[in-house]
């Protein structure tokens, strides 16, 4: 498989906060974005692996950060990993990278000498 590289357009929008915190997509866009059918985001979403804004709605929509998971647990899928041990990679990426920018803000937040 080719090697997407990042230009600096891919960087620009992951690094535009604003519109990452407004990204709210109805369950049928986040299907024809990600290629991942409804059914499939549906099923997921029963089993607690990803949650819509509103729990309480009958219309699904998806934070950026579920459409993320969306699309690294299908990428894992891909590869032959089972939909349980797909999640807990992914969660466990972002816990780490959690962790990670965690530590940096720390860091930041320190008095400098």
């Amino acid at each position: 498989m080719k090697r997407k590289e990042i230009d600096k357009a891919d960087l620009d929008i992951l690094m535009d906060v604003e519109f990452l915190v407004s990204v709210i997509v109805a369950i049928g866009e986040v299907a024809n974005i990600t290629g991942v059918p409804q059914r499939k985001i549906r099923y997921w979403d029963e089993k607690g692996l990803i949650e819509p804004v509103d729990k309480t709605s009958t219309y699904r929509q998806y934070d950026y950060l579920n459409i993320k998971k969306i699309v690294l647990i299908q990428e894992l899928l891909d590869e032959g990993y089972t939909l349980d041990t797909a999640s807990k990679k992914v969660n466990e990426r972002f816990a780490k990278v959690a962790d990670v920018f965690k530590r940096v803000c720390a860091l930041k937040n320190q008095p400098k000498e």
